[in-house]
């Protein structure tokens, strides 16, 4: 497949030199995705899609232009071509636009050691809908489940080629695996809601839809009888599968977009005390077997691990050529890109240090508080970090959960705020973003 996706990317450079181009990258993208759902034991949906996708940058003079396009014959790529010279053309100008120098780019990466594809076969279509069947009928085994709203199996493949005028060329594929339920409890004005959803990139790592059935399940009937909880600043304590938001939030400000454009509450932080002495979050692309492993960024540069906070001081903005040229400063090797729009930084695999309690010795610890496991809406100041969210969990009195929550806001500053953290140990190690339950001190809520 790689050959084919190869083929194309050097056709659309070439009719980039034709057209007038100065410079060019090409992208060309093969996908294939299918996704069942049922309801009531029976199928209630079935999507599958494939195609190539192809996409060209040029840049003239300083100037740059995008498109894409999913005809891939001779004729449309010439077209993209002309197209996109034209668009380059008349474009304002960006001094920092460019490819990278032949001597920054990465050479001899080893795709085979990141296990990004999985070699087994494609499941069946009928193999998706048992799978989703079953994480159904473990839903409804759950005493006091009244329905499941959805249950899924999903199953994707792409493969991705990259090449520039500049002299690089490479591509790799992913595929992902995935099963996921709701379930609904209660009737009525009593219904309750919650979820479980379990995606590998290897068929054979996947938990068996009767774990993820079972667990949406057990969810939903927690959650029975939910109320407001008292107004007043309170420990909070996020659990695992939101916690990462919080950490998002600090991957968002140091982003060089925003610092570029000096928007951002972290603009004067780096070098500065930004988690607690201890703490660190570190980026590794090369982690195997996870989904956003890569072994080069979309300009071209090779990957590498690094720590994005080293105990607690920050050490770096996320950037890719144009903001790090900007800054004054050196990429990181964050490209990312799709096939209608230029390269923006962003991160792959990051992990933050865990800690060596559990949930349940933090709820201890904690003594009266809010535990939260559902977020909802957002609105976070980007230059003053001022943070503000819909939540729902349970409520913990003398270090134990003793009803559930919902309709309650969560409010705080996130410099303050991330500064307080103390992390648990139940990580999950198979996700790009590994982030533990986080105990955070002193929150505003809003509730009754």
């Amino acid at each position: 497949m790689n050959d084919r996706l190869q083929d194309l990317t050097t056709a659309l450079l070439a009719a980039a030199a034709r057209a007038g181009a100065g410079a060019a990258d090409a992208i060309a993208v093969d996908g294939r995705a299918v996704s069942i759902d049922v309801r009531e034991g029976r199928l209630e949906q079935a999507e599958r899609s494939e195609g190539v996708e192809i996409g060209l940058r040029v840049l003239i003079g300083g100037r740059q232009a995008c498109v894409s396009a999913s005809d891939i014959s001779a004729t449309t790529m010439q077209e993209m071509a002309a197209r996109a010279v034209a668009m380059a053309r008349e474009a304002p100008p960006d001094p920092f636009a460019g490819l990278a120098d032949a001597a920054e780019l990465a050479r001899g990466w080893n795709v085979d050691a990141l296990q990004m594809q999985d070699p087994a076969a494609e499941p069946a279509a009928e193999t998706l809908q048992e799978d989703a069947r079953r994480a159904e009928a473990a839903a409804l085994a759950v005493a006091g489940v009244a329905q499941v709203q959805s249950a899924s199996a999903s199953y994707a493949r792409r493969n991705l080629f990259f090449a520039a005028s500049n002299g690089f060329a490479g591509g790799y594929g992913r595929t992902s695996r995935s099963v996921s339920a709701v379930a609904i409890s209660g009737e009525g004005a009593q219904m309750e809601r919650d979820w479980a959803a379990e995606a590998r990139t290897f068929q054979s790592d996947l938990p068996s839809p009767e774990t993820v059935g079972s667990l949406a399940g057990k969810r939903a009937v927690a959650r029975q009888g939910s109320r407001r909880p008292p107004t007043g600043a309170y420990p909070v304590l996020y659990d695992e599968r939101i916690a990462g938001s919080l950490i998002g939030h600090l991957l968002g400000a140091i982003n060089g977009t925003s610092i570029a454009r000096g928007a951002s509450w972290l603009l004067d932080g780096l070098g500065t005390q930004v988690l607690p002495t201890g703490l660190s979050i570190i980026e590794d692309p090369h982690r195997p077997r996870i989904s956003s492993s890569r072994p080069f960024d979309a300009e071209g540069l090779a990957t590498r691990r690094r720590a994005i906070v080293d105990a607690g001081v920050l050490t770096g903005w996320t950037l890719d050529l144009g903001t790090a040229r900007k800054l004054g400063m050196a990429s990181t090797a964050s490209a990312s890109r799709g096939t209608s729009s230029p390269p923006s930084p962003g991160n792959s695999n990051i992990a933050l240090t865990e800690g060596k309690q559990s949930p349940a010795e933090l709820l201890a610890e904690m003594g009266t508080g809010l535990l939260i496991t559902s977020l909802i809406g957002a609105s976070i100041n980007p230059t003053t970090g001022d943070y503000s969210r819909g939540a729902s969990g349970f409520w913990v009195q003398g270090g134990e959960i003793v009803w559930p929550v919902n309709e309650c806001t969560v409010a705080g500053n996130l410099r303050e705020m991330l500064t307080r953290i103390t992390p648990a140990n139940d990580a999950r190690s198979h996700l790009s973003h590994v982030v533990p339950s986080l105990l955070v001190e002193g929150l505003t809520l809003a509730g009754s």
